[in-house]
């Protein structure tokens, strides 16, 4: 089956990125890419090998301003997808405004996230906080507008496949699609050990992308508090390591501000994966702080390395993070953080011993399981759709 795959914006070493490149190498079917903005220098170098096709180029700026003007060019945009027989829309917000004026095809919704600052109320309570009444007055009106004409386009929708359970309940309490039409499919990881418990260093390591939804303020914080109660803990470090892109500049040079001189905590701007396996390995622990993950794909890697992981007691972490079990779960603010971080550095063994268990826990989640349940839904949409258009061809030519 020939599939069109939108995501408007490919620029990134993020989990849609990783999404992309795993479905179009690992499916059954042929998938052609189209994106409104190719960033080959800055994405993930497998995508240039990939058949991407980049339609007219929009910004990747987030402001109220672009954001309503690429919202308005989506909506009228026309893939030229005539000799694809299915739309799989890569969903994160705004990719479902293309299901306006592309309708010749039953489409399918790989949902991400419903877009955030609509439908995630820890994620809008933040963005309403960090502006201004007007600017506040201009968010609400604009989610308000999105939100309606969403539920609209979600209809169009003939199956849903969510990558948690977490984005699951985020789509059924917007009133975005009915339980009975959404599956869960759960992504793999992108960097991953063989399970080989290796020596660790005495630093915790904080991956994933830098920017403010990862929340890195509360891990300094905790991290600063362990070291100041702990004197026997204060050649612990803190690595943080991860892109920074072009809207997250400010964010970083605030976290860069707020540890000021502190050498313990050290910043690795965007590693190539041979590094970023490195500190993986050589870690004594993995942090986890973004307030409201989708997902999260960062606890699996880092018992992939068989590495004890901490992470937020909120989003999709609580479906792979079994507290005392395979990992420790707190809550998001900086004393229930640093006291789950002191409890690891100051028992070696049973770091160990949950890190060996989430050596055995991660392997349920793999790229071929993930990718043959969204082949499996594409072709039950086929399916259905075939159906359909037999029954109304004999509703309309019944047989004597």
């Amino acid at each position: 089956m020939r599939i069109a795959l939108y995501y408007p914006w490919i620029h990134l070493t993020s989990g849609a990125e990783r999404v992309i490149i795993e479905l179009v190498r690992r499916s059954r079917h042929q998938y052609t890419v189209y994106t409104n903005h190719f960033d080959r220098q800055a994405t993930f170098p497998e995508l240039s090998q990939l058949p991407v096709t980049e339609l007219s180029r929009l910004p990747v700026k987030r402001t109220l301003w672009t954001t309503a003007q690429n919202s308005w060019k989506l909506l009228w945009q026309k893939l030229p997808s005539a000799n694809h027989e299915h739309l799989v829309v890569l969903c994160e917000g705004l990719g479902d405004l293309v299901l306006l004026r592309n309708s010749g095809a039953p489409a399918t919704c790989l949902c991400l996230t419903p877009l955030r600052a609509c439908f995630d109320p820890h994620y809008r309570a933040h963005a309403f906080g960090q502006r201004s009444l007007p600017g506040r007055m201009a968010l609400r009106a604009g989610t308000a507008a999105f939100a309606m004409v969403d539920r609209a386009l979600w209809k169009r929708y003939s199956s849903v496949v969510c990558i948690s359970g977490e984005v699951r309940k985020r789509v059924i309490a917007s009133g975005l699609a009915p339980e009975d039409k959404i599956q869960v499919a759960y992504p793999g990881v992108g960097v991953a050990g063989d399970g080989t418990a290796f020596p660790s260093e005495r630093y915790f390591l904080l991956p994933g992308r830098i920017m403010w939804t990862k929340n890195h303020k509360l891990a300094i914080e905790a991290f600063r508090l362990m070291r100041s109660r702990h004197p026997e803990l204060r050649d612990f470090r803190l690595v943080i390591a991860g892109m920074v892109d072009h809207k997250s500049g400010a964010y970083f040079e605030s976290l860069r501000a707020l540890c000021g001189e502190d050498s313990g905590v050290e910043f690795r701007v965007s590693p190539p994966d041979g590094e970023l396996v490195s500190l993986y390995q050589r870690c004594f622990g993995v942090l986890f702080t973004a307030f409201n993950e989708d997902w999260g794909i960062v606890p699996l890697e880092a018992m992939s390395f068989s590495k004890p992981v901490l992470a937020v007691n909120r989003g999709g972490p609580r479906e792979t993070v079994i507290h005392e079990t395979n990992g420790l779960l707190a809550e998001p603010d900086p004393e229930s953080f640093c006291t789950q971080m002191s409890r690891l550095a100051l028992d070696q063994d049973r770091a160990a011993a949950l890190g060996h268990a989430g050596a055995g826990h991660w392997q349920q989640f793999n790229w071929d399981e993930f990718v043959s349940q969204i082949d499996r839904a594409v072709e039950g949409d086929a399916r259905r759709e075939t159906l359909t258009q037999n029954s109304e061809r004999y509703v309309a030519n019944p047989e004597p």
